[in-house]
């Protein structure tokens, strides 16, 4: 297995776990040393310490740098190294490519060769086959499949043991059989066939694409709502009400608007297509506009609900509670807190940032000052959906800030409580 972070170590775990004799390639010194000595170095997955301990000291799990040897030494390599997108958003293979040419000196008649990876369309067939091919075999004398990962952070082991069906589909019949016999072995589940490595390509990127346009959309609405003065929620849950008894099907599948959408997968997959293909995209790429903008509606509700309180934003001291892009996970890749941050510092608030998952170090180093008081706060601005979050006592917080302003970018408290409580609630939709 090629690259041993959040995706990559749980898989090489899961196929040691079933009894095959993994080999992890990483280019970290560290990471590798780390799970040599049976030690977990990614964080907050449960099950994966536990499952890295017993199979290193079973002696079917292991690491190393050289990734030509580890080509040598195996009969399927399997590629989750990272594809993430340059300054100008095109998508960035040089990992995926750097891999293949490793792969391809080692390469042997016979070997199959899996990438997981999400890719833009064609990688497989135009770019991963051809440096195969490098090592002096043609097509057919060795497997090629793509099989992408369908997997959260926090619940990876869940995710690829069984929670979804698994995607296959290979460069011929016999890659996408032997695809299905691999990943059957590991998914219980089960393994979905489709008809080759753009298929599966674009079965990945369709998932991640929908999940971007449809928040779009909510974001859209729930700005409409905040027009006319209705309460977005309950747009959104009676429309998911089922329609009739003999369908079952509610009349929409809308998800919840937000402070912006982050993560390594859905705001970058769209760029898979847009930068790529020669159809008319623009559907998908005003949908990345709409999402990115939310971490400066955000700032703007915090404008809002400061004037209401008599304060202006600047000398105003603003506790951000979040910097995760998403609740439960340490990862703060194209989290909406960064544009945030960086907006409240230009218009000279004195911001303030916690989260349960971050060390003060960790927090401090995005430019926003570490602090989980509420003394003398004038807003807090809720940006992750962490459940402790949930749990916070608005009463007794009320009676710590200079001034009661909340600004709720994940639906997390209820206007009309906090309301009550003398707070200026500002929300997604909300006036």
């Amino acid at each position: 297995v090629y690259g041993l972070g959040k995706m990559g170590l749980p898989l090489a775990a899961v196929f040691a776990d079933k009894s095959a004799r993994v080999i992890g390639v990483d280019i970290s010194p560290e990471v590798v040393n780390q799970i040599n000595k049976g030690n977990c170095p990614v964080s907050n997955e449960p099950g994966l310490p536990e499952m890295i301990k017993a199979n290193v000291e079973r002696q079917r799990l292991s690491a190393t740098t050289d990734s030509v040897a580890a080509a040598r030494e195996s009969d399927v390599m399997v590629i989750l190294v990272p594809c993430l997108l340059n300054s100008d958003n095109s998508p960035d293979l040089a990992a995926i490519t750097a891999t293949c040419a490793s792969i391809s000196q080692g390469l042997s008649r016979g070997d199959f060769v899996i990438l997981e990876t999400t890719v833009p369309l064609r990688t497989t067939k135009d770019v991963v086959l051809p440096i195969l091919k490098q090592s002096g075999l043609e097509e057919g004398e060795f497997g090629l499949a793509f099989c992408p990962e369908r997997t959260s952070s926090s619940r990876a082991i869940r995710d690829i043991t069984g929670a979804y069906m698994k995607v296959v589909g290979g460069i011929d019949q016999e890659s996408t059989e032997t695809a299905e016999a691999i990943y059957s072995v590991v998914n219980k589940k089960g393994v979905i066939t489709v008809s080759g490595t753009t298929a599966a390509e674009a079965v990945k990127l369709f998932e991640g694409i929908y999940r971007d346009v449809n928040i779009a959309l909510s974001n859209e609405l729930a700005l409409v709502c905040r027009e006319i003065g209705v309460n977005p929620q309950e747009g959104y849950r009676v429309s998911h009400v089922p329609v009739s008894e003999e369908t079952g099907h509610p009349y929409t599948n809308l998800l919840q608007p937000g402070a912006g959408v982050g993560g390594h997968c859905i705001p970058v997959y769209p760029y898979f297509v847009t930068k790529t293909a020669g159809a008319d995209t623009s559907l998908i790429r005003l949908a990345r506009e709409i999402n990115d903008s939310m971490p400066y509606h955000m700032v703007d509700l915090i404008k809002e609900g400061l004037n209401e309180a008599g304060r202006s934003i600047k000398g105003s001291s603003i506790l951000i509670l979040g910097l995760a892009f998403r609740g439960g996970v340490k990862e703060t890749r194209n989290s909406p807190a960064i544009p945030i941050i960086q907006k409240l510092k230009e218009l000279h608030a004195n911001v303030f940032l916690y989260d349960p998952m971050f060390s003060k170090d960790e927090i401090e180093s995005f430019g926003a000052e570490h602090s989980n008081s509420f003394d003398n706060m004038d807003s807090v601005v809720i940006v992750t959906n962490h459940k402790e979050f949930k749990e916070y006592d608005w009463q007794k917080i009320g009676g710590k800030m200079r001034s009661r302003v909340i600004v709720d970018g994940r639906q997390i408290v209820e206007p009309e409580e906090v309301q009550k409580l003398g707070f200026a609630y500002k929300g997604i939709g909300y006036r």
